[in-house]
C-alpha cells in the first residue's frame, strides 16, 4: 500500500470514528409523526375494507408492506435533507452509519415475511409481533447515536411486540389494530422525543 493510499485510509477511518462519536441529527420529528399517522390510517382502512384479515393474509401484509415502503421514503427523504444540513462534511458517513444500524433489523423483517409466506403461511399471525420486536432491536442498536430517551420507544416496541405475540397465540388471528396501534404509539413517541431534543439543542 502506497503512502497516499494509507493516508486516505486513515482519513476514512478518522471520519468514521468522528461520525460514530457524534449524535445523529438526521431523523426528523415531522416524518416520524407522519408515519405514525400512516400506521393509524392503514389500520383503519383495513378495518373498514378487509373483512377477514386472517383469511386474506396476503392482502393484509400487502397493505402493511406498502405502508412500510411509504414510511421508509418519508423518513429517508427527511434523513437525507437534515443530514446534509446538520452534519455538513460528515453527512455521508453519518447517514451510512445510521442506515447500517437499522439495516439488519429491516432485512430480517423482510426475510421473515418472505419465509413465512413461502413455507409456513399458517404462522403469518406472528409477523406483527416479530416486526415490532425487530424495530425495538433496531432502535436499541442505534441508541448511542440518537438523542437520549430513544430507549423508551425501543422498550415500547419490545413490550408491544411480545404482547401482540401472546394475544395472537390464542386464536392465530391477524388484526389491523395489532399493527396499527403499536406502530402509531411508537412513531409518535419517537417524534415527540426528537422534537424535544431539537428544542433543547436550539436553546
Amino acid at each position: 500500500m502506497s503512502d497516499l493510499d494509507k493516508a486516505l485510509a486513515d482519513i476514512v477511518a478518522i471520519r468514521t470514528q468522528l461520525a460514530r462519536g457524534n449524535a445523529f441529527c438526521g431523523f426528523g420529528p415531522s416524518a416520524l409523526a407522519a408515519t405514525g399517522l400512516l400506521a393509524l390510517g392503514t389500520a383503519l382502512a383495513q378495518h373498514v375494507w378487509l373483512d377477514d384479515p386472517t383469511g386474506q393474509p396476503l392482502a393484509f401484509l400487502g397493505g402493511w408492506i406498502a405502508a412500510a415502503v411509504v414510511s421508509a421514503i418519508l423518513i429517508g427523504a427527511e434523513m437525507w435533507a437534515r443530514t446534509r444540513r446538520e452534519h455538513a462534511g460528515l453527512a455521508d458517513t453519518m447517514l451510512m452509519n445510521a442506515v447500517e444500524q437499522f439495516l439488519p433489523a429491516g432485512a430480517a423483517g423482510a426475510l421473515l415475511a418472505l419465509v413465512l409466506v413461502r413455507v409456513s403461511p399458517e404462522n403469518l399471525w406472528m409477523l406483527p409481533g416479530l416486526w415490532q420486536v425487530l424495530v425495538s432491536l433496531g432502535l436499541f442498536a442505534s441508541v448511542r447515536s440518537l438523542p437520549k430517551g430513544v430507549a423508551l420507544p425501543g422498550a415500547w416496541y419490545m413490550v408491544a411486540g411480545l404482547a401482540v405475540l401472546m394475544l395472537g397465540s390464542a386464536d392465530h388471528a391477524l388484526s389491523p389494530w395489532t399493527m396499527g396501534l403499536p406502530f402509531a404509539v411508537g412513531q409518535l413517541m419517537m417524534a415527540a422525543i426528537l422534537y424535544r431534543a431539537k428544542e433543547e439543542s436550539d436553546v
